[in-house]
């Protein structure tokens, strides 16, 4: 293997593809980043066994051919090259020679044939949906997912593709996650043909790396069966040297997702209109004094009025006050407030519903395009 390459498309490239790999790889290879050079292009794979990516980078191959290396100590060698022009030769015994300007390093690889392939997809289950789409949706959704491994079903963020309702409609995609004292739901209409509706749960590792990767392009391609999930990430970077596509294969999370529709309210009696940003803002003003044995934020509502107070025996007491459209009855209820500014700051439209029952009851954020977060009280003390 031969090739000559530009070292920040080189140095752009092992980034995109770093993240998979762990500190503690379960076995050498598992380290490693595998080259493979051929025609144009360089294709750079990681793989922790339950997640793997492809990323292919523009290269002037001399040589066909493929080595693994070690890509945490390459992706350091090469974005501290001198000079922009890369030579990288790799000899019969494994070993690399890496060459810019006065720089020449040898470094040592594992052949190919040890490295663990990515799984290849029939397409008989994919769909094709906006970058930028499903980036606002995961967005909307990925905060209010579970960190509590003996929770593990809720480790990530449930995906659900259905057919239309009636021959007039639309498919549609839904995102939901939940760490079972929030929950958000996100929807968005798209096609989904006859027979091809399902579901799969995205582990947490994938969505952040996912969420990372969703600005190269205009489209995404998923495919997915029971065990696994692709996604076809199409680039159009060519500053950074990217060609064709980006691949990310993760594991799902296996098991059924919990019947999250019987935590969404059935009715709610009121509904406030509140500016995100001003809400998000009086939340976290009113926060400042609250500690982790104090930790909510009081909301009283009242003819054309909301006030927010919070207080704990350390700091002492906070107090806001936001004007709002409302001539209901008076209500007072407790939140968390990390749980209530976490939506608002996913969020990007600017006018958001807020729905109350009772103090005891869950509130609920709605937009007027297919979101929402259900919320659970808290106690105030």
């Amino acid at each position: 293997m031969k090739f000559k390459i530009h070292r920040d498309h080189f140095s752009n490239g092992l980034q995109q593809v770093l993240n998979v790999v762990g500190s503690k790889a379960s076995m050498p290879i598992l380290s490693n980043v595998l080259i493979e050079a051929d025609g144009e292009t360089l294709s750079l794979t990681t793989t922790n066994l339950d997640l793997g990516i492809c990323a292919r980078i523009k290269a002037n191959v001399e040589e066909a051919g493929a080595i693994t290396l070690p890509v945490k100590r390459l992706a350091t060698i090469i974005k501290e090259l001198p000079n922009s022009d890369v030579k990288v030769e790799a000899s019969a015994n494994n070993q690399v020679k890496i060459a810019s300007g006065g720089s020449l390093f040898k470094i040592m690889g594992i052949s190919r044939d040890e490295f663990p392939a990515l799984p290849e997809f029939a397409d008989d289950r994919s769909f094709t949906i906006e970058q930028s789409n499903l980036a606002s949706m995961l967005k909307s959704v990925s905060y209010a997912q579970s960190s509590d491994e003996t929770r593990y079903m809720l480790n990530g963020v449930y995906f659900t593709f259905s057919e239309p309702e009636d021959s007039d409609g639309s498919g549609k995609l839904s995102l939901v996650a939940t760490d079972g004292r929030r929950l958000a739901k996100i929807d968005h209409d798209m096609e989904v043909g006859e027979g091809l509706s399902g579901s799969l749960i995205l582990p947490a590792k994938t969505v952040s790396e996912l969420t990372r990767l969703l600005d190269k392009g205009e489209n995404l391609k998923i495919a997915f069966n029971d065990r696994r999930v692709a996604f076809q990430i199409h680039t159009k970077d060519e500053a950074e040297g990217f060609v064709g596509d980006i691949l990310l294969v993760s594991k799902v999370v296996e098991g059924n997702y919990p019947n999250y529709q019987q935590v969404i309210p059935k009715e709610t009696h009121q509904r406030i209109k509140v500016e995100r940003e001003l809400f998000l803002q009086s939340i976290h003003r009113a926060a400042l004094v609250a500690t982790d044995k104090s930790n909510s934020v009081k909301i009283q509502i009242s003819n054309n009025l909301m006030e927010l107070s919070a207080s704990s025996p350390d700091f002492g007491e906070s107090h806001e006050s936001l004007a709002i459209d409302y001539s209901g009855p008076d209500l007072q209820v407790a939140f968390n407030p990390a749980f209530l500014m976490d939506p608002l700051k996913a969020l990007s439209k600017d006018e958001i519903f807020f729905e109350l029952k009772d103090e005891v009851s869950p509130g609920v954020f709605k937009t007027l395009e297919s979101f929402l977060c259900v919320i659970m009280p808290v106690r105030y003390t």
